[in-house]
């Protein structure tokens, strides 16, 4: 059974149709793209699996039970972690208390026992201290030597990658990545293949967002192509970049004769 199916799924805001019948399935522990033209309707799937919008039609099924008409804080909690197209970290925060706010909704510590500052407090907040740093440290070019310093202060590559330590802190079945190379240059995109894979080897599947094709064509197992919200080709990144419909629509000519070159 796959981990994630998205059936019959449409989408649309006051006569504008963002997605249209788009139905596909994302397989525990893969890493599957979803590319396409700027308006295919990719962050809208995104935000509809993660409850920020409730589809129009359709279903979307995780692990077997439907996400339809649950909540965002619902869905984290099931299993599902997202980064954003625009960066969201808290700025005036320090980057591993940036990576502690993602561990909240594990908390066990009751409201009464944080009012009344009891010893258990204290130790749990100390335990996700270290298991943010944990956190921070793993991957190429750790980010825990910038632990202290605030989010803000960080490189926009660095802020990239934050935000993904802090979806991991969510402790995520399945994670959305909406163009997490974005302002990367090269050898920061070969660090962030790697760091995809370690990921997925860990066990987290992974959805990836990405205009970025050297990142698509080095981490997914599956890439699906969205045109004017339609679904229009999913197979291979090898199979998809001969694919007509999607030079057509996206990759162009140049691409698919090159090869290797990026998009």
């Amino acid at each position: 059974m796959a981990l994630l199916s998205v059936r019959d799924l449409t989408q649309r805001f006051s006569g504008l149709t963002a997605l249209d019948d788009v139905s596909f399935d994302v397989e525990e522990g893969a890493i599957v793209g979803l590319i396409g033209p700027n308006g295919a309707g990719k962050t809208t799937m995104i935000n509809l699996i993660t409850g920020i919008c409730r589809p129009t039609s359709g279903d979307i099924l995780f692990g077997g039970k439907s996400l339809v008409g649950r909540k965002p804080h619902q869905i984290a909690r099931d299993g599902i972690g997202r980064t954003f197209q625009q960066i969201r970290l808290f700025d005036q925060l320090s980057v591993v208390e940036n990576v502690m706010v993602g561990m909240d909704s594990h908390l066990r510590t009751s409201y009464g026992a944080a009012v009344l500052d009891l010893p258990s407090v204290a130790r749990e907040e100390a335990k996700m201290r270290a298991d943010a740093l944990t956190l921070l440290a793993e991957g190429r070019g750790g980010l825990e030597a910038f632990s202290e310093r605030r989010a803000g202060e960080l490189p926009y590559a660095d802020k990239r990658r934050l935000e993904i330590v802090r979806a991991l802190a969510t402790r995520p079945r399945l994670l959305l990545l909406d163009e997490p190379a974005a302002g990367m240059a090269l050898q920061e995109i070969r660090n962030l293949v790697h760091d995809l894979l370690r990921i997925r080897s860990k066990g987290t599947t992974i959805i990836l967002i990405e205009h970025k094709m050297r990142l698509i064509e080095g981490v997914t197992d599956k890439v699906i192509v969205l045109d004017y919200g339609r679904k229009i080709a999913e197979g291979s990144f090898d199979e998809i970049r001969r694919d007509a419909r999607v030079i057509e629509a996206y990759l162009g000519r140049g691409y698919a004769n090159a090869g290797a070159e990026e998009n």
